[in-house]
């Protein structure tokens, strides 16, 4: 049986994966329209809009109707010269300012709100990404195991038959059975693994856990180049994250000044008409029209009104001190992501021009050798499983640089 059978081809598809490809802009695309949690994140926004009108109205009036000195001893409505049948309106107003300030403590609400919407939008999106590279490592992986058994299937055979003519031997038959049996548990791991993305990726599409998904294909990187300081940069203007907590700094601050605006009084404003009857005695009775003026008074500002300011200011302290936090948080995870990107690119350069050729010529040299009698089974089995470690490892670091790109994309809330 030829030799030539041993090298190995990258581009071998297997059996156990659909035939329909998994395409990553599709599939965030349908992500972001189908997941219940964006959906539900977008009504919260919608529902934050409607509250800002109904913050800057003014307090409901208020209707009186009333009845005026009625006599207890008749209770007759024509008795007494003072006795009416009255109506009221009254129409509370906040102290001037108030109502514009919970506007727009409203309004940044309702921004804050949005922001939270679109990082999550951008969570979604890296951890589609990140589903998407652990599938296609797996694949990848299912590929190369099923191209790998075909080769050991073939060591197994040529094992054999050298063993049957005297040129091999029995342990070399076992070895390559071993190995044989290796791979295959390796493959059910996968298949397993494999399951295990797919449910991750349906779960973010509101589907079934088991929905079949085609296999994951993307393209060789064209290796990013950035620094830290600018992805510092790109992060404080473009990341909702850090939008949503500046917004919310801003509010903090205008929540102290509607605090200090609580400690002077509210004001009603009201007119009464006061309807009378003409009396028993035949005296004419006329009617009445009052006006009022009532004012709130902060009888208790030191326990109520300024105990007011001081939470609001050390709640403004607390989210400041939250927000620098944050800030923080990202500049360490774009200092992490950064630094795996360029271990990535550093390992994926290096595999692709040295250690994968350099294996891929041990390998013919092994296979050269065994058919001289100059290089035992042993040697050959090794050199074949140690190039198919390196193409399991150059795909794992594909998509670790893959997940690394789309973890500084979502730190930074843009695309690269």
């Amino acid at each position: 049986m030829g030799m030539s059978l041993f090298l190995v081809s990258s581009n071998v598809s297997f059996s156990q994966t659909p035939d329909s490809t998994l395409l990553l802009d599709e599939l965030i695309q349908q992500v972001l329209t189908q997941n219940p949690e964006l959906q539900s994140s977008y009504q919260a926004w919608e529902a934050s809009k409607t509250r800002i009108s109904q913050q800057e109205a003014l307090p409901d009036p208020t209707l009186g109707l009333n009845i005026m000195n009625l006599p207890v001893n008749s209770f007759s409505l024509d008795q007494e010269p003072m006795t009416g049948k009255q109506i009221s309106v009254m129409q509370p107003f906040p102290f001037p300012g108030k109502l514009g300030l919970k506007g727009d403590i409203a309004v940044n609400e309702s921004e804050i709100v949005l922001h939270r919407y679109r990082e999550l939008q951008n969570q979604l999106k890296k951890r589609t990404k990140q589903a998407f590279y652990d599938l296609y490592y797996v694949d990848q992986a299912l590929s190369t195991v099923a191209h790998n058994q075909e080769l050991l299937k073939e060591f197994v055979e040529i094992a054999e038959t050298r063993y049957g003519v005297g040129k091999g031997t029995q342990p070399d038959v076992l070895r390559a059975q071993v190995a044989l049996s290796k791979m295959l548990d390796q493959e059910l791991k996968l298949l397993q693994q494999r399951e295990v993305v797919q449910a991750r990726i349906n779960t973010l599409l509101d589907k079934p856990a088991d929905t079949p998904l085609g296999e994951a294909i993307i393209n060789q990187p064209e290796f990013f180049t950035s620094n830290l300081p600018t992805l510092i940069q790109q992060a404080d203007s473009t990341s909702p994250l850090l939008a949503a907590w500046k917004t919310a700094v801003v509010q903090s601050g205008q929540k102290v000044d509607l605090a200090l605006k609580d400690r002077y009084p509210d004001f009603s404003v009201g007119v009464a008409y006061t309807q009378r009857d003409k009396l028993q005695n035949g005296m004419k009775g006329y009617d009445f029209v009052s006006a009022m003026f009532n004012v709130k008074i902060p009888l208790f500002l030191s326990k109520k009104q300024n105990k007011k300011v001081q939470e609001t200011q050390i709640q403004q302290t607390s989210i400041e001190y939250r927000y620098q936090n944050i800030v923080n948080s990202i500049e360490q995870k774009l200092q992490q992501s950064l630094t795996e990107l360029e271990k990535n690119q550093r390992l994926l350069e290096l595999y692709r021009t040295g250690i994968i050729p350099q294996a891929e010529e041990s390998l013919e040299s092994s296979i050269a050798g065994y058919q001289n009698d100059k290089v035992d089974f042993l040697s050959l089995l090794d050199s074949e499983l140690t190039l198919f470690q390196f193409r399991l490892d150059y795909h794992r670091f594909l998509a670790d640089y893959h997940k690394a790109i789309a973890e500084i994309e979502a730190l930074t809330g843009t695309e690269l």
